[in-house]
């Protein structure tokens, strides 16, 4: 198989990680949106949802990564007509295994993805119990529903989603879901960039984690590591939530 010699990333993460591998000296074209590993100097090609398609072809890249959920269709589809196009859409940390371990044997960096994978896993290991829900988006308040990557990495490590019944990114009011009692509301800063004046917002009933980088919860890749890091970090212990009462204090990080 003839290895791609040429890549442009419409996917910052993936960008990210095809560093972390060692395919980085491939990369031809890369988003504005790609900010790690930090110092970038590849050619920019516009936005994730408003890339220059004309500046993609002009690179001449033998493969463009996109994502499902992040980029658009419409703009594969033209991609596709001059460079082999690969979708994503990593929904669990399964799956973010199997995509790294994709993008070792399609670049020749197996060896390094096999060592980031190890990390991976190592990294999900349970804590104690405790129920959670995370916002993505205010005014309306937007949710992570059960099916997202965001709920599977905070699950992974022992959460459970108050909405884990829900798909995708339900519009719910925030009294209805402090009304089931989470025992951790999470504020990521992105998509939408949430702040200390949210947090209070949400009030003193549930413990409340941030704001912070949203990067840690909402790209997948290498740095799922990343994250999963910073969830053990961030979650002391807490009681079991099965069944009891406990009103664990707000907090802030």
């Amino acid at each position: 198989m003839t290895l791609p010699v040429r890549i442009v990333s419409l996917v910052p993460s993936l960008t990210e990680t095809l560093f972390a591998i060692g395919a980085g000296d491939s990369l031809v074209g890369i988003t504005d949106y790609c900010i790690f590993p930090e110092g970038l100097d590849r050619p920019r090609v516009g936005g994730t949802k408003t890339p220059n398609i004309a500046r993609i072809r002009e690179l001449r890249p033998d493969l463009v990564y996109v994502n499902i959920e992040e980029n658009l269709k419409k703009h594969a589809d033209q991609i596709a007509t001059f460079a082999r196009v690969i979708a994503t859409e990593p929904k669990t940390i399964s799956d973010v295994v199997k995509l790294i371990e994709m993008l070792g044997r399609t670049h020749d960096c197996e060896v390094k993805a096999a060592e980031l994978t190890k990390q991976l896993k190592a990294g999900g290991k349970r804590l104690t119990p405790f129920t959670f829900a995370v916002p993505i988006w205010k005014n309306p308040w937007k949710w992570c529903g059960g099916d997202t990557y965001v709920s599977n990495l905070v699950e992974s490590v022992g959460g459970r989603n108050v909405l884990r019944d829900r798909r995708r990114y339900p519009s719910i009011e925030l009294a209805e879901v402090l009304a089931l009692k989470p025992d951790i509301v999470f504020l990521p800063d992105e998509p939408y960039a949430f702040t200390s004046g949210d947090a209070a917002e949400v009030g003193g009933a549930p413990r409340i984690i941030g704001p912070f980088p949203g990067h840690l919860f909402t790209w997948h890749g290498v740095r799922t590591i990343e994250g999963l890091q910073f969830l053990r970090s961030s979650l002391p212990p807490l009681p079991p939530t099965s069944g009891s009462s406990h009103r664990p204090r707000r907090a802030a990080s």
